[in-house]
């Protein structure tokens, strides 16, 4: 955006928001505007519905995509905690998709690899909103002029590519 516009970083918690305070001060950005919520109804977001050219979505996950530095992290999920996540993951890319105007972009992110939280979400989301198309990650890749393709989705993995497991979806919202 090289300096221009306004860039939100919405979230319900206080803690990570304040943590973002020293990171942007070292960044030198000055567009950048956190922002508490107290929900995904909150009027802060009402008031910018169907306002915005891009929005990003890095959803409340397992992070299980982290697991090769946290090893622990598979003794705190069970089947229930996994249900739990997928409907807070359906509440805000709703939600989300309410501030995204028409030839707007929207893109999904986890750090899971876990198809339930990625693939699952998305494909559920489109089946309910139809003004909303996934647009091929490799196509944007591409654009970037980024070498990697992998698909309809960004999916990374530890062994392939020597990151964390992450996982993005690229939602266009129709014209």
């Amino acid at each position: 955006m090289r300096g221009s516009g306004r860039l939100y970083a919405f979230d319900i918690s206080e803690k990570r928001l304040a943590g973002l305070k020293p990171r942007l001060a070292r960044s030198g950005l000055s567009n950048v505007h956190p922002r508490w919520i107290a929900s995904e109804h909150d009027a802060r977001l009402k008031r910018l519905a169907g306002k915005l050219d891009r929005v990003l979505v890095d959803a409340p996950c397992t992070g299980l995509g982290t697991l090769r530095r946290n090893p622990d992290l598979k003794w705190r999920h069970s089947e229930q905690t996994l249900a739990e996540g997928r409907v807070k993951q359906d509440v805000i890319l709703a939600a989300a998709a309410r501030l995204v105007k028409a030839g707007g972009l929207m893109l999904y992110a986890t750090c899971s690899l876990l198809d339930e939280e990625n693939a699952q979400v998305v494909e559920s989301f489109l089946a309910t909103h139809a003004q909303f198309e996934l647009r091929p990650a490799s196509a944007a890749l591409a654009q970037q002029r980024i070498a990697l393709d992998t698909g309809e989705y960004l999916r990374l993995a530890p062994h392939l590519h020597g990151t964390d497991g992450f996982f993005a979806a690229l939602l266009a919202k129709k014209t």
